[in-house]
């Protein structure tokens, strides 16, 4: 229907041109030129209306595209009601793949579900905690500019906002820091988590080991090295320490911070009265099949106000360590 139109009005445009050229058109000469021009003008309408219909098919086509499987695709949706008028925007469904991810509530320290989920035929079925329990299934009713809107079955009236979180990348994304208007919380593989502050603090990990560096200023280096070590047990890790820091350095045995029965195997090393102001301390228990060791290590300036700011830093680090329940 709309290339018929347009047929027409492309008809009607040539007559109207061709009708002003034989007006004009005043000798053979000033006729060719009239041709000339009446060839130019055609050319030129038709390449409009040729790109005007173009642009519209593709743009009906791209728009028929995103109705395609797989609606979700790699990155991170934050999901809220269709019907909230200021909705918090705190939950959120990670997609590692198109076929699993997770979610993750914002709101509450980051809590949520694995999932594995198959894309077809206007569908999504979701298996919330594994691919061997029960499916839940959302019917997709519209996808527009990767923003998917649609409901469970069984919640028909409660339709459901998807929408695509800019520059997320889901393999590092945590809700709390994408939430967060200051302190991050950094989680490690091995069961444990930190808070700090990222104006601060880098942290890198590199195979068993993160490193959590203070980045503002300061004397020399400020850091808490974190180890896994499956080699040693916690009481053997402090102790190679001692050993390795020399006569200064003592020991003791307390509570692991973060827990409330976990014995801490403790070694400090005070700080160099002459020199460059380093010490040392660390703090091991048996963990998993090995030990975990948080070593920190410090240097003085003589400034006693910023040491205190670096040594306070650093010490809500430790402070701040938590556990999964199940270590």
């Amino acid at each position: 229907m709309k290339r018929r139109f347009v047929r027409k009005m492309f008809a009607m445009i040539v007559t109207g041109i061709m009708a002003a050229a034989l007006v004009t058109g005043c000798g053979s000469e000033t006729a060719l030129e009239g041709e000339s021009a009446t060839e130019t003008a055609i050319e030129d309408t038709s390449v409009a209306l040729s790109d005007s219909v173009e642009g519209t098919d593709g743009q009906a086509e791209a728009a028929e595209n995103e109705m395609v499987a797989p609606y979700f695709k790699k990155g991170v949706y934050v999901n809220y009601s269709a019907e909230a008028e200021n909705p918090p925007k705190t939950y959120f469904y990670v997609f590692n793949t198109d076929g699993y991810g997770r979610t993750e509530d914002g709101a509450n320290d980051g809590i949520g579900l694995p999932f594995d989920c198959t894309q077809a035929g206007g569908k999504v079925n979701f298996f919330f905690g594994g691919a061997d329990e029960k499916q839940e299934v959302f019917i997709i009713t519209s996808v527009e500019k990767g923003v998917v809107k649609g409901y469970f079955e069984g919640a028909e009236d409660r339709e459901l906002v998807f929408e695509p979180v800019a520059d997320a990348d889901p393999d590092t994304f945590m809700a709390v820091n994408y939430l967060s208007d200051g302190e991050y919380v950094y989680r490690d593989a091995n069961g444990w988590s930190i808070k700090y502050d990222p104006n601060c603090f880098d942290i890198t990990q590199d195979g068993p080991m993160v490193s959590i560096v203070y980045t503002g200023e300061c004397a020399g280096t400020n850091m808490v090295l974190v180890t896994y070590d499956v080699e040693h047990s916690g009481k053997a890790a402090r102790d190679e320490r001692v050993q390795s820091w020399g006569e200064k350095a003592t020991s003791q045995d307390s509570i692991f911070p973060g827990t409330e029965d976990v014995t801490g195997y403790w070694a400090m090393l005070p700080p160099e009265e002459d020199g460059s102001g380093m010490y040392m301390t660390s703090v091991s228990r048996d963990y998993m099949d090995g030990s975990l060791t948080f070593e920190l290590t410090g240097h003085n300036s003589g400034d006693e106000m910023a040491d205190m700011e670096v040594s306070d830093r650093m010490a809500m680090i430790i402070d701040s360590l938590q556990f999964d329940s199940a270590q």
